[in-house]
Order: C-alpha cells, then sequence, then structure tokens
C-alpha cells in the first residue's frame, strides 16, 4: 500500500490526551498478601505470566504474579456493562485454533467456541464506495495468498521494509495488503521487517467466543497467587537472585519472569539495577507495539442486508480504512476495526474523531439515515494504558532479530516472555500462553 499517511505514534507518545481504557476497567480483588519471598517472580498477569505460573507451580515451586492493573488478563478481557452483552476489549479470537491450548480448555469449560473463517465476504472501495465484484474479491483473495510467498523469497537475501517489496498498483492489491497488514499485524508495511513477517505463520483456523475470550483468559487464570494494582518500580538483579521494589514491598527471588509488553518496557516504568545492557534495550526498541484499535457499533436492530459474522472491508484513501466484523452471534453490534498508523492518528485524535470516522463510514456504504440506527458508539484506548502501550509487538526493517536478542535471559535471573517472543504464533493470545510455558520450563532448569 502507498505511504498515504504518516505514522503519528511520536506526535501521540508526546501527549497522551482523553480518557483511558482503564476507565472501563472494574477493580478486582484478590484476597491473598503478597509473597514476599516465592521462588520466581513474575511480573504481568496476561496469558503468558498467567501460563508460566500455571507450570511453575505443577512442578511444585512458589510463585506470585506482580500486576499493575487491577485485573488479570492483560490485553484480553471481556466486559458486559458498556453494551449489555460481553465485548471483547482486546483480543478476539482463539487464532492458530489447531496450536491454540486455549481452544480445548474453552471447550471443556462450556464457552462453544464459534470457527469464523475471516474471510472478507465485501470489499468496498473509494470515497463514493463501489463493491467489489466477485472476480475482484477472487483476485482479492488470490493476491493474498500470493504475497506472503513473494515477501519469502525476498526474505532469503535483505531484510528491509515489506513495503519495498510489495508495492500495490490495483485496488485489489491495496485492500488486500489492509487486510494483511494494519488490521492484521497493526502496522503499515512500511513500518515492518521483510524477515519478521517471512516468520508469521497462517493464524487459521480461528475462533470467537460469544461470553468473550477475555472470560476464557481470566478462567484460566483463576487461583493463580496474583498481586493485582502492584506496579513494579526497579528490578535489582546485580547479586544473587532477584530483587524487586513495588509500593507494596520488597519481594525477593531466585529468578523473574517478565512479560510485560515492548511498549510497557520502552515506557521506563520499571527501571532496572544495574541497567539493562545495551544489547536488551535496542531489542526493546526494535520491536514497537504496533496499534490494532476497535470502535464498536451497538445498533437498534437494522442489519443493512448484511448477516451475522460478515467481514467487510472499506478501503480508502490516505491509510483511512475500516474492517466491520458484522453482528456476531446475532448481537446488534457491528465492530469496526482501524490499525496502523491511522489508528494512532485516531486515537490521538480521540473518542469522538474515532466514532465520528466509523458512523461517516456507515453513511457512506448504507446511506445517509445509516447512523441514526446507532445508539451507542465506542472507542478502544490501549495505547493510554501505561503498562501496555499499544496491541503488539512488530520489528522495525532491518530488525528481525530484534526478538531472538529480548528472548536471551540475563545472568540466568531475567527471563522475558510473552506475545513478542511467541515465534511465529507472535500478536496471539494462544502465543503468548506457550511463551510462558516454554519460558518457566527454562527457569526449572535453573532453579531446580
Amino acid at each position: 500500500m502507498q505511504n498515504r499517511f504518516q505514522p503519528s505514534r511520536r506526535e501521540f507518545l508526546a501527549g497522551l490526551g482523553g480518557v483511558s481504557l482503564a476507565a472501563l476497567l472494574p477493580r478486582v480483588s484478590f484476597a491473598q498478601s503478597l509473597p514476599l519471598n516465592p521462588d520466581v517472580a513474575i511480573i504481568g498477569a496476561g496469558g503468558a505470566g498467567l501460563s508460566a505460573a500455571r507450570t511453575l507451580m505443577q512442578a511444585g515451586k512458589n510463585v506470585v504474579i506482580l500486576e499493575a492493573m487491577s485485573r488479570i488478563g492483560g490485553r484480553a478481557y471481556t466486559e458486559s456493562a458498556t453494551f449489555g452483552v460481553p465485548f471483547d476489549w482486546g483480543c478476539q479470537w482463539i487464532q492458530a485454533a489447531d496450536r491454540n491450548p486455549l481452544l480445548p480448555l474453552a471447550k471443556e469449560w462450556g464457552f462453544d467456541p464459534y470457527l469464523h473463517d475471516l474471510e472478507l465476504d465485501r470489499i468496498y472501495y473509494g470515497a463514493t464506495p463501489r463493491r467489489f465484484t466477485q472476480r475482484e474479491m477472487d483476485r482479492t483473495k488470490a493476491i493474498e495468498e500470493r504475497f506472503p510467498k513473494i515477501n519469502r523469497r525476498a526474505a532469503r537475501w535483505r531484510d528491509g521494509p515489506v513495503s519495498s517489496v510489495l508495492v500495490p498498483r490495483t485496488p485489489e492489491e491495496e485492500a488486500a495488503m489492509t487486510y494483511m497488514f494494519p488490521m492484521d499485524m497493526a502496522v503499515d508495511p512500511g513500518e515492518l521487517s521483510i524477515r519478521d513477517w517471512a516468520r508469521q505463520t497462517d493464524l487459521a483456523p480461528n475462533y470467537l467466543v460469544q461470553k468473550g475470550l477475555g472470560t476464557v483468559v481470566a478462567k484460566f487464570g483463576e487461583g493463580l497467587p496474583v498481586s493485582l494494582s502492584t506496579p513494579v518500580k526497579r528490578i535489582r538483579y546485580g547479586g544473587k537472585g532477584v530483587a524487586i521494589e513495588t509500593e507494596k514491598g520488597d519481594v525477593q527471588a531466585k529468578a523473574c519472569i517478565i512479560t510485560a509488553s515492548t511498549g510497557a518496557l520502552q515506557s521506563g516504568f520499571i527501571r532496572f539495577d544495574p541497567k539493562l545492557p545495551d544489547w536488551k534495550e535496542d531489542a526493546i526498541g526494535e520491536l514497537p507495539m504496533g496499534l490494532l484499535a476497535k470502535i464498536p457499533l451497538l445498533l437498534d436492530g437494522e442489519r443493512f442486508g448484511l448477516s451475522p459474522f460478515d467481514d467487510i472491508l472499506y478501503e480508502r484513501s490516505g491509510l483511512q480504512d475500516i474492517y466491520f466484523l458484522c453482528f456476531p452471534f446475532g448481537m446488534n453490534m457491528m465492530i469496526g476495526f482501524v490499525g496502523g498508523s491511522f489508528a494512532w492518528h485516531l486515537t490521538a485524535e480521540g473518542t469522538e474523531a474515532a466514532t465520528d470516522f466509523a458512523l461517516d463510514a456507515l453513511r457512506r456504504l448504507f446511506g445517509e439515515k445509516a447512523p441514526s440506527h446507532v445508539k451507542k458508539a465506542e472507542f478502544s484506548r490501549w495505547a493510554n494504558i501505561p503498562w501496555v502501550r499499544g496491541s503488539y509487538a512488530a520489528a522495525l526493517p532491518g530488525k528481525a532479530g530484534a526478538r531472538t536478542a529480548l528472548a536471551r535471559p540475563i545472568a540466568d535471573r531475567l527471563y522475558f516472555a510473552g506475545e513478542a517472543l511467541a515465534g511465529p504464533l507472535a500478536q496471539t493470545i494462544g502465543g503468548a500462553i506457550l511463551s510462558g510455558e516454554a519460558v518457566a520450563r527454562d527457569v526449572l532448569k535453573q532453579i531446580a
């Protein structure tokens, strides 16, 4: 896709404003006191942290999870108060379900996951949108299959921005690249490493959960020793073991697993003593967070001729594209997604600008009266939460080795896990869970 809109991440981070998504998060209390001398301290109660804790506890180790927010789940969060139905503000699909440990658990726990193919049912193009013909839809799908192969061939001999390999020249190519990059990797192709994208796998099959994927992840974490609202201030690892400073007291452990996002690590809220080696700092900086933001719309029952689970992409100029997941499980909701630099731009502008954009898209697609059917509109603000700062990490052009460097432990005491370190399943909750389990097994080899 053309570089039609310059990234606004720097502009946005220079002046965070508006209402944070944190305002929507309920306070949850875990009754246990803060263990001060566990075998392993885990920073972050997202999928990786919860998985690491379960693995270590199954091996008989004493652990504590230190979570800065007032709930568990990280970027997996379901709530029902806003729209009267369960809504996933963060990750929503059980992706790569044939390799994802959450699918069998969701089935075992009675969540009845629904297979959703995520293939586009409609594509609209242009300021005065015209709907793609079936022939154009077929060409777009073929491009989605061909472009990754072209990129993998390029990755054999060089790195750089994906946009230097894939240059769209037709509306079908533009639509395919929007769906593959801002709406999938959460970055524009000019901000993504050729080799990093070449390592990512096809994430099919995908499942949705009517009660919310965040609800499944919350159950995954039930009974674990989590200290909520406990941001870590400093990690000292220069002596024997690890000392972790929090406002609730210091924790002494044999090892520490850090599952915080690269966005949180880049923020500097967690200090390290001694400071992290330059190679580790570089790796964190070379894996900035992309952004995939949601604009959920609650309607009055109007369907615009669409069916439940329809997937629509509206391709416009200036990177101002939007994808709609329509009426999942028959709910009166259309969930808009914006990604990459445009998502950062709308986040900087605020909720009103984001919802106005989505309503204008409805007007252009379905007529002047379409916005009148929307009863409530909201906007996710993950970039505003200090402990998150985005959606998921992607390696910058020429920095495909950053994930390997980030994964390397320090002094056999500091270990790193999370979606950024999930290999071909990076950016997914399933990958984060598998990463946490794998790193926990590495830790067990050191402290056994």
